[in-house]
């Protein structure tokens, strides 16, 4: 009787369940595109958009005339945000301190204390009500959902407590960035 042997198999590596298996496995990628990981979900992240980039601009402007940002806060656009062991998120911009940026240079892992999105037309409700979760999850103080087509920003102290600001509205940051504020309209008209 003959046998015949059976072609070997590789096997497949699992997928990555946590945050420190998602990043070898995006090292491995050789992509210049952006996912976050929520446990065990990979989410292609799109780049903030260059019809978005008036947003940025003009909250980055308005940031460096804060006292935090004389002290070496920054804020920076698409960084990464560390929830746990299992959630990484990018927000479309973010504030990190002068402590934080210093910290990462050992490899210490964060959250900023203010994590912005701008509400993308693929995004659904769910999309953001999770990603606001795991900002408050990861200790973040504020987040802010940026709405460019309303003319809106809606302002989470809290999964729970939301703020919306519009058209006249002087949106602040306070208490995390006491003098970091303008007028919605000046953000939409810049």
């Amino acid at each position: 009787m003959e046998t015949t042997a059976m072609p070997s198999r590789r096997k497949r590596p699992s997928a990555p369940q946590t945050v420190a298996e998602f990043e070898k496995w995006l090292s491995r990628k050789k992509t210049d595109a952006n996912y976050e990981f929520v446990r065990g979900r990979i989410i292609r992240k799109p780049s903030m958009k260059q019809e978005e980039l008036f947003i940025a601009r003009f909250l980055m402007r308005a940031f460096a005339k804060t006292q935090l940002y004389q002290q070496g806060a920054e804020m920076l656009s698409e960084g990464d945000a560390y929830v746990d062991a299992f959630r990484k998120r990018i927000p479309d911009l973010a504030v990190f301190t002068d402590e934080q940026i210093r910290a990462a240079k050992t490899g210490k892992r964060f959250m900023p204390p203010l994590a912005i999105e701008i509400l993308s037309d693929s995004e659904s409700q769910n999309d953001v009500l999770e990603k606001v979760q795991d900002y408050f999850d990861a200790g973040v103080q504020l987040v802010w959902y940026i709405a460019p087509k309303q003319q809106k920003i809606y302002a989470y102290s809290s999964p729970d407590d939301i703020k919306v600001y519009k058209e006249e509205d002087v949106c602040s940051a306070a208490p995390v960035v006491p003098d970091f504020q303008f007028v919605i309209r000046d953000l939409f008209q810049s």
